[in-house]
């Protein structure tokens, strides 16, 4: 304990230095950076504001509470993580229910580590220290792994060395972002777990997938169960998809091998009964769809 006071008088100390505006610090190289960065130092919530890359969007009323009256007791144990924005100015990087708990039990300041970061670096970070920290739902999880890939142009076997987790595992979560929004709250709600989830990925059919979802929770179906009924679904619903496709004039079947060429996807035509059609071009991202818009475009 005698430790932990010596360290908070340090932080009230170089508190105050950053309040000098002759010693305001802009990057790591600036005179006193190092007395500071990567120190724990006392700051003013009121200097604080909250992220906007914060991957989690929303905090249990209750469990915040019990965070409030534990500070209250003991403190903060735990430092928040802040980036220093401008002249006695921070944002948020990771530690919003210390922050939040902080500003219930009225404190004015809290022990944060301060970084020097831009951006794009503050978004990586909101997002790995979240991941690997924080008990964030596997939907959180999924977005949080995919704006690292649309925003900070990772890769996922470049993403599977920032957070530590195998490619396989962010590959899955991933995928739990194809499921029907329904299906996704009820995720995030607790309603399903993952497990159910990955099984219902395999119902490419929307209303379908939900009259699933639905029997699950009424039910109660286990994961093992849930995957034995999509399995049994697959299994009748394939010699009827066999025979629609049979169904599908000459032309249309000749035409997708040069349409799926073209476009270097696997495209699909559904034709009905009076003649009418649509033609369905999947994508996989966002740089693949403004590659399948160039391609489109380069017709014109």
């Amino acid at each position: 304990m005698a430790k932990a006071t010596k360290k908070q008088a340090l932080g009230r100390g170089l508190s105050a230095l950053l309040k000098d505006p002759e010693n305001d610090i802009t990057s790591a190289e600036d005179k006193n950076a190092d007395k500071v960065v990567g120190n724990i130092i006392e700051l003013e919530l009121e200097s604080i504001e909250v992220n906007p890359f914060q991957p989690r969007t929303s905090f249990n009323d209750e469990t915040l509470q019990e965070l409030a009256t534990s500070i209250k007791e003991i403190g903060v144990i735990q430092p928040i993580t802040v980036r220093k924005l401008d002249f006695n100015k921070y944002q948020l990087v990771s530690g919003e229910r210390r922050f939040r708990a902080s500003k219930l039990v009225g404190l004015k300041t809290v022990p944060a580590y301060i970084r020097i970061a831009n951006d794009q670096e503050s978004l990586t970070m909101a997002l790995v220290e979240n991941i690997q920290r924080q008990d964030l739902d596997p939907i959180e999880i999924s977005l949080s792994y995919q704006r690292l890939i649309d925003e900070i142009q990772l890769t996922q076997e470049q993403l599977s060395d920032r957070v530590g987790k195998k490619r396989s595992t962010i590959a899955n979560y991933l995928r739990l972002l194809k499921l029907d929004p329904i299906v996704q709250t009820g995720i995030r709600d607790g309603f399903i777990s993952m497990g159910h989830g990955r099984a219902l990925i395999n119902i490419e059919d929307t209303p379908l997938q939900l009259e699933v979802y639905e029997k699950i929770i009424a039910d109660s179906l286990s994961v093992r169960n849930t995957e034995e009924l999509v399995r049994s679904l697959s299994q009748k619903e394939a010699p009827n998809k066999k025979k629609a496709e049979s169904k599908s004039p000459p032309y249309v079947l000749k035409g997708i091998k040069e349409f799926s060429e073209y476009f270097g996807a696997k495209i699909d035509v559904k034709v009905s009964s009076n003649g009418r059609g649509k033609v369905i071009i999947p994508f996989s991202s966002e740089e693949d769809f403004k590659r399948l818009k160039k391609l489109i475009n380069s017709e014109d």
